[in-house]
């Protein structure tokens, strides 16, 4: 697949209903991922696999995931730059 086509694929993906979670997914992908590595990107995949439920908590920091990775990309996110 193309970086183009990829690219498309994984915007479409960040849409998740939700307007917060989407201007968060979408400041990762157009800040963070041109130059994260392959385990990073790896970890945004599984994050955006997750129900927005779920995200919704973990980016307003009312729970935590419970595993490491997951938890320290959610936190790069919300660090990023506006």
């Amino acid at each position: 697949m193309s970086d183009d086509a990829e690219l498309r694929r994984l915007r479409w993906r960040c849409r998740r209903g939700m307007r917060e979670l989407d201007q968060l997914m979408l400041r990762y992908l157009d800040g963070r991922w041109p130059a994260a590595d392959d385990a990073e990107r790896g970890v945004f995949l599984r994050l955006l696999d997750t129900e927005d439920d779920k995200l919704w908590r973990w980016f307003m920091g009312r729970e935590t995931p419970q595993e490491a990775d997951l938890d320290a990309l959610v936190h790069r996110i919300l660090d990023l730059p506006h």
